[in-house]
């Protein structure tokens, strides 16, 4: 009889509990949008290869703005130029945070790179390093020169190929990473340097990019539902933390490399961006004091940005 009047009142105590939470909530005023499932919300209506165009099917029917539920969380989805300029100008402070997934934990250093960093005195100064020191004019135009002969290289291979089929794509994602190699680490990293051991392949290096690209626009169930990520059904965050692992090696040997070349060198002059974050982070004046993480991890993002 006590277990039985135990388990009444609990059941009575959670219903009053929640009666009270019903009646007292706030009315919101909410965009309209579908009703969503139970667990899972919303995200079986953008099931499928192409969920771009079931999200276009979404806003021909709801409009400019609409809610969606994500699993556990609620999602606003703006997509007119008017919703654009409120989200991305009029509200862009209070919008400004990006959500903690586990493609900025496990790929980019426990969110330190910028892309995935909160808003506040880290990020704003990696914005400002951006801005100031690493895509200004000046800086692009002492540039050039890289960009020219990867160019030229470029245009020698396909000469030699006259006659023959090429993979336009291919050749053009070649020359884009290895501008990018170049201009962030110093070195190519897409081609074999000689009879000289390299850290790891051409292949295995774009290897490398292809998936830290891949795995950080991925949908990950344990992102829309936390409660199920220790589970990893897609598998995803086991990547992540590979290539993660994989990438830190990388940078580790590259900033060696650096600081190598830059030890007892008078009045360094920086050759590629990697040099640049070096020679900030021993700058005592910045606001937030760059350590070797988020030199790595400036790093990656720029090799996103570039691409």
């Amino acid at each position: 009889m006590e277990l039985s009047t135990f388990a009444a009142l609990l059941l009575a105590t959670v219903a009053v509990i929640t009666l009270f939470r019903h009646l007292t909530r706030r009315k919101l005023n909410l965009p309209p949008g579908p009703k969503p499932w139970p667990i899972i919300g919303n995200l079986n209506l953008l099931a499928g290869p192409l969920p771009h165009r079931n999200m276009h099917a979404l806003v021909q029917k709801y409009g400019p703005i609409m809610q969606l539920q994500f699993g556990s969380f609620p999602v606003v989805v703006g997509s007119s130029v008017e919703m654009a300029e409120a989200i991305l100008k009029t509200n862009d402070v209070k919008l400004a945070d990006r959500p903690r997934i586990a493609a900025g934990k496990y790929t980019t250093y426990n969110y330190s790179n910028i892309t995935w960093s909160q808003y506040g005195p880290y990020w704003r100064q990696a914005r400002k390093i951006c801005l100031m020191e690493i895509f200004s004019p000046k800086r692009l135009d002492q540039f050039e020169t890289v960009r020219v002969q990867e160019l030229h290289a470029l245009l020698r291979k396909l000469f030699l190929s006259a006659g023959k089929p090429i993979d336009a794509r291919d050749n053009f994602s070649d020359l884009s990473l290895s501008v990018i190699s170049r201009l962030v680490l110093g070195k190519n990293y897409t081609v074999k340097s000689g009879s000289q051991k390299e850290f790891m392949s051409p292949k295995e290096f774009k290897e490398m990019i292809d998936e830290l690209f891949l795995l950080n626009g991925v949908l990950d169930i344990g992102d829309s539902i936390p409660w199920l990520a220790f589970l990893d059904l897609q598998g995803y965050i086991k990547r992540m933390k590979a290539v993660g692992q994989l990438f830190d090696g990388f940078l580790e040997h590259t900033l060696n490399e650096h600081q190598k070349r830059r030890r007892g060198v008078k009045d360094y002059v920086p050759q590629d961006m990697m040099d640049i974050l070096l020679q900030l982070s021993d700058d005592p004046n910045l606001e937030v004091q760059l350590d070797r993480t988020a030199v790595k991890a400036f790093t990656m993002d720029f090799d996103r940005r570039w691409d």
